[in-house]
């Protein structure tokens, strides 16, 4: 791969990354307070996402006659099982906890498939991915509390079901398509979800717009652009590089809301970064 597909396709992981920061900021937002209860932030960002990806899909007019990319089933009731289990799982977990989960689990389900499926992975991969959630750990641990077993259950689907959703995008032909779609697909699922949280309903109307954006932008975009990058990316590097989410989400607090740089984020951003440049490397050696 030449210099000027390498800087796009950097370029193009690092804004999929900033936009799950993003979601998780804006998740925290809405839910701490809380502005809006969980079933219908779920509701609300996957609806929201489905109208604005639909919305561009048909200003492109049609898909390119090559594709018949609309996404699948199974990646929707991933996707699905992803939101509606993150967001509720967020009530019962500390910040800490919950990513540990929720990114423990998409690395270990991403390596076991990609294990299945064949691919022995270099020493040097095991040991950038060692490396690398060994600093995620350090970066989360002081939030890091006794969770809840119903919180860890939700928050280990969620973070299963979003590997499997990300392992799905690596073969699609039509990332806008394939995002517009599995977004789609999911308004039955929401439509049940809303009957059944309707007696648990609270609705803020700044809890509305943080669910809005996390589904338009962060979600429906975000989503679109890493299935974009997914295809120049194997299965072990999309896994690690999703450990950078974190530390993102915290260097946001530092630009944003004046939060100090501490020497923990600091050494936990360069091992992550050390461990991510490792895995990639090992595909050269």
């Amino acid at each position: 791969m030449s210099t000027q597909p390498i800087v796009k396709v950097g370029l193009l992981t690092a804004l999929a990354l900033i936009a799950f920061a993003a979601n998780s900021v804006l998740t925290r937002m809405a839910l701490a307070e809380p502005l809006i209860d969980a079933g219908s932030f779920t509701s609300i960002r996957l609806l929201s996402g489905s109208a604005i990806l639909m919305s561009i899909l048909w200003l492109r007019q049609k898909r390119p006659a090559t594709t018949q990319a609309n996404g699948s089933w199974f990646a929707s009731i991933m996707l699905f099982l992803y939101a509606t289990g993150f967001s509720y799982a967020y009530l019962l977990l500390e910040t800490g906890t919950g990513a540990l989960i929720l990114f423990g689990m998409v690395q270990i389900t991403m390596v076991a498939v990609s294990l299945l499926k064949g691919h022995v992975l270099h020493k040097l991969e095991w040991l950038g991915i060692g490396v690398s959630f060994l600093g995620f750990v350090y970066l989360v641990w002081p939030e890091v509390s006794t969770p809840s077993v119903s919180g860890v259950l939700l928050m280990s689907i969620a973070g299963a079901a979003w590997g499997l959703y990300t392992l799905l995008g690596r073969g699609s032909s039509d990332p806008l398509a394939d995002t517009a779609y599995n977004f789609l697909r999911c308004t039955p699922f929401v439509i049940i979800l809303m009957l059944a949280s309707w007696s648990t309903l609270s609705l803020d109307y700044q809890g509305v717009l943080y669910a809005i954006l996390s589904g338009a932008i962060a979600s429906g975009l975000g989503y679109t652009v890493w299935y974009l990058v997914l295809s120049h990316l194997s299965a072990t590097q999309a896994g690690v590089l999703q450990l950078l989410v974190p530390v993102i989400a915290a260097f946001g607090g530092v630009l944003f809301i004046a939060e100090p740089i501490s020497l923990r984020l600091l050494l936990s951003a360069l091992c992550i970064l050390g461990g991510i440049l490792t895995v990639i490397l090992a595909k050269r050696v």
